[in-house]
């Protein structure tokens, strides 16, 4: 008897998680499948980058030489006339018409940048909130410090990783909360999803394309989430982790503010290293030397000395001072081992020590989610796994609605046409999009005022358009039949993915022969990505179309059967 009860509740817990499962999969599941998918091609966004700016085409380049492209660089940079003017209100008195008290210069690169990003802000004088600063962003050449145009959207960096982690909803940082509650409840699925499946090793190696559709789905959905499952726990771990501080929990800078504010002086003090301004003027010594410096340290403590972070702190200040910071391409850390120098004399102020163990589990948690680390085998099994993370999601949405369209269908609820619809939206639809941009990408033309506004515009009409023709064509659903809008969007794709790699082509030269000739693997691999993707999903598309015909074979003889 107690083994009976016990059978049981096992049985009803097992019952709790599966429809914890379900519901946490299809409520958030769509924006799950962006965040793995973007992910996926976040992997590689300075690569897309390079496809989508023919003009950054050319090889890596380490941090120039301050002196002859940065400081020049640095210079011309001033804050963007909208954000003046928005600043306006919180500032008493007067606004200047140059911002010349500097706050920060900073760059950033990496082992695969081509171009160079950098940084300035701005203390504003009479601002309300003295904290409150202006600030300026920035591409150079690093060759020669050309400027690029501000409007060339960087479609890797600047837009696929952005909607990665935070969908583009910057108000208030929504999306980033929205996308941090879905990997919550995601570490919540994957564990109930454990828990329903006892037998995951026998599934690792289930999987019955030639079964119906609906068995062959949730064949696929339970291999993808078995062989991927640390994967996932992992990432959606490490997410929370590295925003848990800056975005969840900001109580250093919110709620505790002065006694953050209060710690940090103390920290500079310790550390050796200026907290304000003195607002006594002072000049700045050669960087250049300070960075050889920095380096030959780095050598003689048997590191490499590539530059990934140079950051200058209250330029012109005599409290100013300049951290150089080792790249993490021979580790897995984005930047550490900072070196500090006085601005105005070039003098030693501190060497930073080695990370404490909690410094080097948070390096090694961010390093390893973000992968600025050289390991390019290790960088496609993350592309595999962030897939795998979709095509689960995928074929999760694809058995709910199979397992739900016929008994809606037999109730005559059109409930399960408005779940199909979003499942084309954000599987097919969603590829459909990130295909529209580089079709765009490549279509505008160059001089266009605001181009990459256009290209944002591409996307999301694109994906919009998705979703308008999935909606239309979902009537079949309503009849326990398939939708023909996946098969007809996996033709869209496979069209938009040809169109794409031959634009590359007619409007850069840059065809495959050439880019394979070369070795130049970020322009050749992503066409290369663009045909495979092309085939996937013509194939998709004729297997859809083949299901479809013989459903509509049986139909026709079941209808002919009930009218004999």
């Amino acid at each position: 008897m107690g083994r009976t009860g016990a059978d049981a509740m096992f049985h009803s817990f097992r019952q709790a998680m599966a429809w914890l499962h379900t519901w946490f999969g299809l409520v958030l599941g769509f924006v799950l499948m962006a965040a793995f998918f973007f992910g996926a091609l976040s992997v590689f966004d300075r690569e897309i980058d390079r496809w989508a700016i023919p003009a950054t085409r050319f090889e890596p380049q380490p941090m120039p030489s301050f002196e002859k492209v940065l400081r020049p660089a640095f210079e011309r940079l001033q804050p963007p006339p909208e954000m003046v003017e928005a600043m306006r209100p919180r500032v008493d008195g007067p606004m200047p018409e140059r911002f010349d008290r500097i706050a920060y210069w900073s760059a950033y690169t990496t082992h695969r940048d081509p171009v160079l990003a950098i940084y300035a802000g701005w203390e504003v004088p009479g601002a309300k909130n003295p904290d409150e600063q202006l600030y300026a962003v920035g591409t150079i050449d690093p060759r020669d410090g050309t400027p690029l145009p501000d409007d060339r959207l960087k479609i890797g960096s600047g837009f696929f990783f952005p909607l990665h982690y935070g969908l583009t909803l910057d108000w208030k940082n929504l999306g980033i909360w929205i996308v941090g509650f879905s990997a919550l409840v995601m570490l919540a699925a994957l564990v109930s999803g454990v828990v329903m499946h006892r037998k995951l090793f026998r599934e690792l190696f289930t999987f019955r394309p030639g079964k119906a559709r609906l068995r062959s789905a949730l064949d696929l959905h339970n291999l993808t989430g078995v062989v991927a499952l640390p994967f996932h726990f992992f990432f959606a771990f490490t997410g929370l982790v590295i925003f848990s501080a800056t975005y969840y929990f900001p109580l250093g800078h919110t709620q505790l503010h002065e006694l953050h504010e209060l710690h940090e002086q103390h920290e500079a003090a310790a550390l050796g290293l200026p907290h304000g301004r003195s607002g006594v003027p002072a000049g700045l010594a050669n960087v250049d030397a300070m960075v050889a410096e920095a380096q030959r340290r780095w050598e003689a403590r048997g590191m490499a000395g590539d530059v990934g972070f140079l950051v200058l702190q209250h330029v012109g200040d005599a409290n100013g001072y300049v951290s150089v910071y080792r790249a993490g391409t021979d580790r897995i850390a984005l930047v550490g081992q900072g070196i500090h120098f006085k601005a105005d004399t070039g003098a030693l102020l501190r060497e930073d020590p080695p990370a404490t163990p909690v410094a080097r589990v948070a390096e090694f948690l961010t390093g390893l989610h973000l992968q600025h680390f050289r390991h390019w085998l290790l960088r496609w099994l993350y592309v595999f796994g962030g897939l795998m993370g979709a095509v689960c999601i995928a074929t999760g949405f694809v058995f709910f609605v199979e397992k739900r369209k016929r008994q809606h269908a037999r109730v005559g609820s059109q409930g399960v046409r408005i779940v199909d619809a979003l499942a084309v939206t954000t599987v097919t639809g969603m590829v459909l999009a990130a295909l529209g941009i580089l079709v765009a990408n490549r279509l505008l033309p160059e001089a266009l005022p605001g181009r990459g506004d256009w290209e944002r515009y591409a996307f999301w009409g694109t994906w919009a358009l998705a979703l308008v023709h999935a909606g239309w064509r979902s009537a079949p659903v309503a009849r326990g039949l398939p939708n023909p809008a996946w098969r007809e969007q996996c033709w869209a794709i496979a069209v938009l993915a040809v169109a794409a790699a031959v634009l590359n082509w007619v409007t850069t030269g840059d065809h495959l022969l050439r880019t394979l000739a070369a070795g130049y693997w970020p322009v050749a691999g992503l066409d290369l990505a663009l045909l495979a993707v092309a085939a996937i999903a013509a194939a998709a598309g004729h297997r859809l179309g083949r299901r479809a015909e013989a459903a509509a074979r049986i139909g026709a003889h079941g209808g002919e059967a009930a009218h004999a």
